[in-house]
């Protein structure tokens, strides 16, 4: 819930958990916090060391010696901005605000703090306060001048640009200026990855869509802008042209949580992607668009709408239902989006679906679309109520998640919380009969392997019986 609140409002978040227990029990949730960039504090507990008696908190229960480990700072640390223990009272609304400094400065995502029972049952001689206002963010970072005139120029002057992006629309003000930046080059298209927000609107002709590093584009492209991306293409499926000129502007350019995670690039930037699309877009409007040819920039523009309108026209016909009257993810999510408000707010883990869910959804307002991000299956469903709780009772809430996820999303608290807070919320089940991650990693890996011969139940990767996905919801929630 905090994640999902903290990804549609920016504001941080805190969770508090037990000890070391509780701490691994965040498992994949702080992954996903992590990968999403999710600004969450999380506070934990840790055993007394005292045991005697010697000072107030000191320890009373037999679990004080069973929950005592040597480092448990070290279970999630390497998915935090910052980790530290909490050792003394005096100085804990310091240790608060440095977490949360860290938790809120590009690229955001956790922090954990720890303490004992003994700091924080410390009584303070003198308390104290904190001037609040010098406890923020790092403010972002802009990209020089002669950097904003390359780049620019580049983009302008290519052949065929491309814009790679993944989490630029975390700022709701980000599509916006890339709107812009594709609106003043005709020819410029824009292929979001999912890292976790919608980035451009499916309804521009430049919108390639979402895909996974993987699209015709990256490799036909000339210039490539990576803009605030991890993973803008998989070498080993799809890589852009050897003579294609990259630049890449992002707030963590090096990638510094990923030891193997590096961008080729000929200019390498650590800059907001908001701050430099704005940086940008004046650049183009200032210096060089009254110098560009007004019929060739028309001639690019129909010819880039034309591809849209075919591409366009190719999920149209995904979407139909088949002649034995069944249906798929297309088919579905196309209905579903003519059945809910337009202001929908889509809480998206549809796995290997999630493609076709982006195409037939064709999100195009900020803050409408927001995607996992990470690979800690059973995100959405905590994720879902963080989102309704964060946008109120007057926004409508929609949760698509596969089977398998679904089951991961520990449903029986996700329904019993949703009841308990009146924090109603859509689920639709992609119900595809099993995990089908799996077998699509194998196959690229052997395809004419043993595996691609047998079936998911020999794989143990299918569901069957299927479970009454409904029906678990309903007992979760006592029927509500």
């Amino acid at each position: 819930m905090a994640d999902g609140y903290a990804r549609l409002t920016s504001r941080p978040q805190c969770v508090i958990v037990h000890v070391d227990v509780g701490t691994q029990g965040l498992g994949a949730a702080v992954h996903n916090a992590s990968c999403g960039r999710a600004p969450v504090l999380i506070f934990a507990g840790l055993s007394p060391f005292t045991d005697q008696g010697e000072m107030r908190g000191s320890r009373t229960e037999y679990i004080h010696w069973i929950q005592d480990v040597p480092d448990q700072k070290a279970i999630v640390a390497q998915y935090c901005r910052y980790t530290a223990e909490v050792k003394c009272g005096k100085n804990i609304k310091q240790m608060v605000n440095r977490a949360l400094m860290f938790a809120t400065s590009a690229p955001t995502g956790p922090v954990y703090l720890c303490a004992a029972r003994e700091p924080l049952e410390e009584e303070l001689e003198k308390p104290y306060t904190l001037k609040q206002e010098r406890w923020r963010g790092v403010k972002p970072g802009a990209l020089a001048e002669e950097s904003v005139s390359e780049v620019a120029q580049a983009l302008v002057y290519a052949r065929e640009p491309l814009v790679v992006t993944g989490y630029s629309g975390r700022n709701h003000k980000a599509p916006g200026e890339l709107v812009k930046l594709a609106d003043a080059i005709p020819d410029l298209r824009v292929l979001d990855t999912g890292g976790s927000d919608m980035c451009f609107p499916a309804t521009h002709r430049a919108s390639l869509g979402l895909r996974y590093g993987v699209d015709p584009a990256i490799k036909t492209a000339d210039v490539i802008l990576v803009l605030d991306c991890d993973v803008p293409w998989i070498p080993t499926q799809c890589r852009p042209d050897d003579n294609a000129r990259i630049y890449h502007i992002d707030v963590d350019p090096l990638k510094m949580q990923m030891p193997v995670g590096w961008i080729e690039a000929d200019g390498t930037y650590r800059a907001d992607s908001y701050t430099a699309l704005a940086q940008l877009n004046k650049y183009i409007s200032s210096k060089l668009t009254p110098y560009l040819d007004p019929e060739i920039h028309a001639a690019r523009r129909d010819r880039l709408q034309t591809s849209y309108n075919q591409r366009q026209a190719v999920i149209r016909e995904l979407a139909l239902p088949k002649s034995d009257g069944t249906f798929n993810t297309p088919f579905l999510t196309t209905l579903l989006r003519a059945s809910v408000p337009a202001d929908t707010i889509y809480a998206i883990e549809a796995v290997t679906n999630t493609a076709f869910v982006a195409d037939a959804l064709r999100p195009s307002t900020p803050g409408t679309y927001i995607n996992c991000g990470g690979g800690g299956l059973g995100w959405s469903g905590g994720a879902a109520l963080g989102i309704k709780l964060a946008a109120g009772s007057s926004r409508f809430v929609c949760q698509i998640v596969a089977d398998g996820t679904f089951l991961f999303s520990v449903p029986s608290s996700v329904y019993w919380i949703s009841q308990r807070y009146k924090l109603p919320v859509l689920t639709i089940v992609l119900n595809n009969g099993g995990w089908h991650a799996p077998r699509r990693s194998l196959l690229l890996v052997h395809p004419d392997g043993w595996g691609s011969r047998v079936s998911n139940r020999e794989l143990n990767i299918g569901f069957e019986p299927s479970p009454d996905y409904s029906g678990i919801a309903t007992a979760s929630s006592a029927g509500w």
